[in-house]
């Protein structure tokens, strides 16, 4: 974003282009509502209170034509998303109605917005620190309920509110060290180190308990990378297709039907899955079926969790042996599919291979079994039961980053304490712990990853 500046009013069309009933096109910075009232027709939208609404016309003011019938909302600093006067203009939907409106909101002097601005702004402006600006991403991003109110707690400031505590109380131990620092004459030097193991000790405590909540914040936001896996007619595209509750997978009774790799994103039970059908595992000498395959080998290598379907109308076959052969069994749930046939299966050698808790039977074609795989997704992933929705979690690996650089530096303060080094150094660690946790909140950090922080936003935004 270098080149941009506060005092440009911006503009962008804040909703998806396409076919719909409205698109709304947003303006930000002081001035914005004098310059939309140089294309409005309805009103004077200066002489207008802040945070209403107005009826009228958007007007091509080199033709003094009417582009389309508008809804103006007014909206003055400081109660604003960016906590500047804003303005947005709800347009019919479509690709005409908001890209002309911006055109000439633009001939009269807006620039259009970069990436993520307008919330730059509100950042910059000291509405929202950097993480609730993260949120807003994880909000618009996110791929389930659990995850949108994860989204939603951050944005109110949970996880704002925890830091700016915790630094808080690093700043109050630095405090007391440099009353110690000061004030030699005051016998206090055993008391110091005492109270100082206890209140690092403390403040690593909760770090530790922040860093946990890591993995299942990363799996809340991003899903769990999973690949169905198994040789061709085992049920891998009708799994797919009953999940997905529809047909997005061809389904033949032909072998290699599947060469390429069919990847949506899903929800099961609440847990958000990026899910992988694949070719189905065989040799061959079609050589788009054997890159397909080979494929799918590499998938599974990189997948968090690999769903191995079996058929159990038949025994295990050598192409079952083939995958299970080289399929890292540590990251696998083994689906007994075709149940409903009512065959009798032996599950002797699958026995010796994995627990019994990862062996889950179902029919893909009925759906038999599918709760049973998301209350096991549950257990693997998420510890069980999900943690409540009001719990702060780390769901960013830049703030992951940041606590375990925080940790790092709190552990050598504490053996700073612990072989009873002089306080002055205990003070430099704590000092470096409270500078990565000021990168969560953006009170220590540079423009550069500010700039590549809003660059990844949507236009509009």
């Amino acid at each position: 974003m270098k080149g941009t500046s506060l005092d440009d009013i911006i503009a962008a069309i804040s909703t998806p282009l396409g076919h719909g009933g409205i698109s709304i096109v947003r303006l930000s910075g002081s001035g914005c509502v004098a310059l939309a009232n140089e294309v409005f027709r309805g009103g004077d939208l200066t002489k207008k209170e802040s945070h209403t609404i107005h009826f009228g016309h958007i007007v091509d003011p080199k033709t003094n034509k009417d582009i389309d019938e508008v809804l103006v909302s007014i909206m003055l600093a400081p109660r604003t998303y960016t906590r500047e006067d804003v303005v947005e203009i709800n347009c019919h939907g479509g690709y005409q109605a908001a890209g002309k409106t911006l055109e000439v909101l633009l001939s009269q002097g807006a620039r259009l917005a970069e990436r993520g601005e307008f919330t730059k702004r509100a950042f910059l402006n000291g509405r929202i620190d950097l993480s609730q600006a993260e949120a807003v991403i994880d909000l618009i991003e996110a791929k389930t309920d659990l995850g949108r109110q994860s989204a939603i707690n951050q944005l109110e400031g949970g996880l704002k509110k925890k830091v700016y505590d915790i630094r808080d109380r690093l700043l109050s131990v630095m405090a007391s060290i440099e009353v110690s620092i000061d004030y030699p004459e005051h016998d206090v030097e055993e008391e110091t180190y005492e109270s100082l193991k206890e209140k690092i000790g403390g403040l690593l405590e909760e770090t530790n308990s922040l860093l946990s909540s890591a993995n299942q914040g990363k799996i809340i936001r991003d899903g769990i990378s999973t690949v169905i896996l198994g040789k061709p007619n085992v049920g891998k595209s009708s799994l797919l297709n009953f999940l997905l509750e529809e047909e997005r997978a061809i389904v033949t009774d032909i072998a290699g039907t599947t060469r390429d790799t069919v990847e949506e994103m899903i929800n099961i039970g609440g847990v958000p899955v990026r899910l992988a059908d694949t070719a189905g595992i065989r040799s061959t000498e079609d050589l788009v079926e054997k890159i397909g395959v080979e494929k799918s080998k590499q998938y599974a290598k990189n997948a968090d969790l690999v769903l191995l379907v079996i058929d159990t109308s038949t025994p295990l076959s050598a192409e079952d042996r083939e995958i299970l052969s080289w399929v890292d069994r540590e990251k696998v749930l083994v689906l007994l599919n075709k149940i409903d046939l009512g065959t009798d299966f032996d599950t002797t050698e699958l026995d010796q291979m994995f627990p019994k808790e990862n062996q889950i039977s179902i029919s893909a074609k009925e759906g038999t079994g599918i709760d049973a795989l998301s209350e096991r997704l549950k257990e693997m992933f998420l510890g069980g039961e999900v943690e409540s929705s009001e719990e702060v979690r780390i769901n960013q690996v830049r703030h992951q980053t940041a606590l375990q650089q925080a940790k790092e530096s709190m552990e050598k303060a504490l053996h700073t304490v612990e072989i009873r080094m002089p306080v002055d150094f205990v003070s430099m660690d704590l000092m470096e712990a409270y500078e990565h946790y000021g990168e969560i909140t953006g009170d220590s950090v540079d423009e550069a990853l500010i700039d590549r922080i809003f660059s990844e936003f949507c236009l509009g935004k």
